[in-house]
């Protein structure tokens, strides 16, 4: 069955609306729904509810049938990503693979030898599409929950905020490291976070930074990984094997 986001402000006890242009188009030209159609929604908190379509026009109804036992997602941690923004789009992939792997929270992140520069318009422009990204693949993917998309920040921002975390880890090319799952296997976290360097990897001192601050430093192997390759894979042996 069909299931599509609405947020918690359109939902009442007995009934759900959208009234947005554009959801209203995907809803009825795309997903083309009708009228007497069964429909799940969820919303921002994780709830999710059986509907029936009321109306079409002008805008949307739904009448709220049953609220449904969230079963789809047993979060056994809180699972954060931050991701070197990549050239050419490419975090628009990375944004949309770890929604479907379950990630909580995803952070553009800006390191010394990130090439992608964002000035105020561009950054929220992209935002508003990672987000939307996120959105989809969530739908997609069958998930009750949208990560939350932060806004692009420094790793020196980013490093110091998650120091309460069970498990913190950074891959990197540097000497001194670990195997991944020798660190993941055992740990029995609650809450990781994963931060993912750039090409050419992250700087000596943003290492020696994380490693001040509790991260834990990994090797990924013989191999060098393009930043998307490397997000997408750490965090499908995380999700799959944890």
């Amino acid at each position: 069955m069909h299931r599509f986001f609405i947020s918690s402000k359109y939902i009442s006890k007995d009934r759900a609306v959208i009234s947005k242009g554009s959801d209203i188009h995907y809803f009825t030209a795309v997903l083309r729904f009708k009228s007497g159609d069964e429909v799940l929604i969820f919303d921002e908190g994780g709830r999710e509810y059986s509907c029936i379509v009321e109306s079409l026009s002008p805008e949307v109804s739904l009448q709220i049938k049953a609220e449904k036992e969230n079963s789809r997602e047993k979060k056994r941690f809180s699972f954060v990503i931050g991701c070197a923004i990549p050239k050419k789009g490419k975090m628009d992939d990375i944004v949309d693979k770890l929604t479907q792997l379950g990630v909580d929270r995803i952070i553009p992140l800006i390191t010394e030898r990130v090439i992608v520069k964002l000035d105020a318009k561009k950054e929220d422009l992209r935002l508003k599409r990672w987000q939307k990204i996120a959105l989809n693949a969530a739908q997609q993917s069958q998930r009750n929950s949208i990560p939350f998309i932060e806004r692009a920040r420094s790793i020196q921002e980013v490093i110091p905020e998650y120091g309460g975390y069970d498990l913190k880890i950074i891959p990197t090319l540097a000497e001194g490291t670990r195997p991944l799952k020798e660190v993941v296997m055992p740990s029995g976290f609650k809450s990781l976070i994963l931060l993912i360097g750039p090409e050419g990897d992250f700087t000596d001192a943003e290492v020696k930074l994380a490693r001040d601050k509790g991260f834990v430093p990994v090797t990924l192997g013989d191999l060098v990984l393009r930043v998307e390759t490397a997000a997408i894979a750490v965090a499908s042996f995380i999700s799959l094997s944890s």
